[in-house]
């Protein structure tokens, strides 16, 4: 990819599915005036099984068709992607894509918050197979704050229930309460649940049917969009390369039509999406 001169563009939001859409959402509401293109690359959904590999190879191509469509800054909306891809784009791709793009992810906005909330200093994570298997969230949680105890649970059908229209189900309430149940008999001191995974605020009345009521849930959305919110006061650099004229574009590698259904679900409103190829 050529690197482009300066022209300011839209912030880039990148999905493997429909769970970025949480994070948009609150992204939209703390920075309304801005642009943003959001890319969902549906039709090979879900990452959270896939390998690092494979997982990283789907992100570079989303990020670079975000690049070309003008993006200066992409945010991976994904706990996937940002565990298993973030660091080797970050490290390995950008110094020759272009060095003055940047590339975030959602796990360290929400690692940083944790230490303000928890009490007992012994929290919960879950989230995806493939987030849990990475480690990536413990990693992140003590090198801010060694004193935590950390436990994970990969919770694998909770994505399918989500995206199937399954939120409400009894199937639903089994695995939800299952997977608390086990990670709460590991350690009862938890006082505070992480959702790792962008879909999981979709299940957040189940979870809290499950959940002591003494446990704090942490979603990541509103850490998310203030932490890019902060970012970009800190560098204005950047911020200067980000148009504002409060639109959002949509853009799935799914049928188009297919997507925008459940996608307005997520998000409260109508939307409609643009079909891109990812290659």
């Amino acid at each position: 990819m050529n690197r482009s001169s300066f022209q300011a563009g839209a912030i880039g939001i990148f999905d493997s599915g429909y769970g970025g859409l949480t994070i948009l959402k609150d992204i939209q509401e703390e920075l309304s005036a801005y642009d943003f293109i959001y890319l969902g690359d549906n039709a090979r959904a879900p990452y959270g099984t896939r390998s690092f590999e494979v997982v990283y190879q789907f992100t570079r191509q989303a990020v670079c068709r975000l690049f070309e469509m003008g993006c200066h800054l992409v945010i991976l909306a994904c706990n996937t992607a940002s565990a298993k891809a973030l660091r080797t784009i970050q490290q390995r791709d950008l110094p020759s894509i272009d060095p003055q793009r940047r590339v975030l992810g959602v796990i360290r906005p929400t690692a940083e918050c944790v230490g303000e909330i928890t009490q007992s200093r012994h929290i919960g994570v879950l989230g995806t197979t493939g987030t849990i298997n990475s480690k990536s969230y413990p990693m992140e949680i003590n090198k801010l704050y060694p004193d935590i105890i950390i436990h994970s649970e990969a919770c694998p059908m909770w994505v399918p229930l989500v995206e199937n229209g399954e939120s409400d189900s009894s199937g639903a309430d089994y695995f939800v309460k299952r997977h608390l149940d086990a990670l709460m008999s590991r350690d009862p001191q938890i006082d505070t649940l992480l959702l790792g995974c962008t879909h999981y605020p979709l299940l957040l009345h189940k979870i809290r049917q499950y959940t002591p009521a003494s446990v704090r849930i942490l979603t990541q959305g509103m850490h998310v969009a203030r932490s890019l919110k902060d970012y970009l006061l800190r560098h204005p650099e950047m911020d200067a390369k980000c148009t504002r004229h409060g639109t959002t574009t949509y853009y799935t590698t799914e049928d188009a039509a297919f997507f925008s259904r459940p996608a307005s679900l997520f998000l409260g409103k109508n939307i409609v999406a643009h079909h891109v190829t990812l290659e």
